[in-house]
């Protein structure tokens, strides 16, 4: 293949062969399967803003990412590192394609050297062991509740039991659960980066899952927690969050974000505290990179150094 001509030709396909063969972050290790998906997203964006303008990767200029940035910046929030991130993606792409001849110049380097990361990231939200204990009781099946209270005490004590994201949430089938026998676990199928697991279920999780079977019997192929009123599509993000934030206002919660983000985020931190080492939890959540269990293994480390 000549490497030039396919960067000009193809260059989605180019930069895809390069992610997944060659390319590497700052520390030199390979990017990770959710990290390649998320780059070429950016890397499509950019080619687009180059082909409405009519040049190209071999031929743009500082005056083409001026206006991309430009672009980029006023379709972000305030206070985001959106930008800083496609600076580094350029940058990257840049020297590449200096390397491999396309191009002679990196027209990203000045708005690199202009660019900073914030002094630091927003932490992750999390339940205190404390809290966590009072959202496990608070998911405990009541003789006294209806349809709609069963299903939400259930839909909690899976996010708080087992880790999955809202979209896996929504995805989960009756098949996928197991909630008899000497080990109840939550079959996770892989869904794009996040890779397929299999979950044990702790045993405060399992009174809620049990007590919505028996309100809502389900052939094994149909979702476990459809929209209401339907059995073929999912419930949808507004109710599943509603669910959520009702669920941490009872126990007294409040914080900027009160979505399933939290009770994943306190799933892997409860493993962090019981021993778990950053690569087993990441594999619990379906990630290949260690990053979000790296930055919530931090939130230990500090409230250890405070006591």
């Amino acid at each position: 293949m000549d490497i030039p001509i396919c960067w000009n030709t193809d260059p989605h396909a180019a930069y895809l062969a390069w992610q997944a063969t060659e390319a590497a972050g700052a520390d030199r290790r390979p990017f990770s399967g959710r990290s390649i998906v998320q780059h070429k997203a950016m890397f499509d964006r950019f080619v687009r803003h180059l082909s409405l303008r009519n040049t190209t990767l071999a031929t743009f200029g500082a005056e083409h990412l001026e206006s991309f940035f430009s672009d980029v910046d006023n379709r972000c929030a305030p206070g985001t590192t959106t930008r800083l991130r496609y600076t580094n993606l350029i940058d990257r792409l840049c020297r590449h394609l200096a390397v491999v001849g396309v191009r002679e110049s990196n027209p990203a380097a000045i708005f690199l050297a202009a660019a900073a990361w914030p002094d630091d990231e927003p932490q992750p939200l999390f339940l205190d062991p404390a809290a966590d204990a009072a959202l496990q009781s608070y998911v405990q099946a009541d003789a006294s509740d209806d349809a709609r209270m069963t299903r939400n005490r259930a839909v909690v004590a899976l996010l708080l039991g087992v880790g999955i994201t809202a979209a896996e949430l929504r995805a989960t089938r009756a098949s996928h659960i197991t909630l008899d026998g000497v080990r109840p676990h939550l079959c996770v199928p892989k869904r794009g980066p996040r890779l397929d697991r299999i979950v044990a279920l702790p045993d405060f999780s399992t009174p809620a899952l049990l007590a919505w079977q028996r309100y809502h019997p389900a052939p094994d192929e149909t979702l476990l927690f459809p929209a209401p009123r339907t059995t073929d599509r999912p419930i949808n993000d507004v109710l599943l969050g509603g669910i959520v934030r009702d669920a941490l206002d009872a126990i007294g919660f409040t914080a900027p974000d009160m979505s399933p983000r939290v009770l994943r985020n306190t799933f892997a931190r409860r493993l962090l505290l019981a021993g778990r080492t950053n690569e087993e939890v990441s594999r619990f959540l379906g990630l290949t990179s260690q990053r979000t269990v790296t930055r919530l293994r931090a939130t230990i480390e500090v409230s250890a150094l405070a006591t």
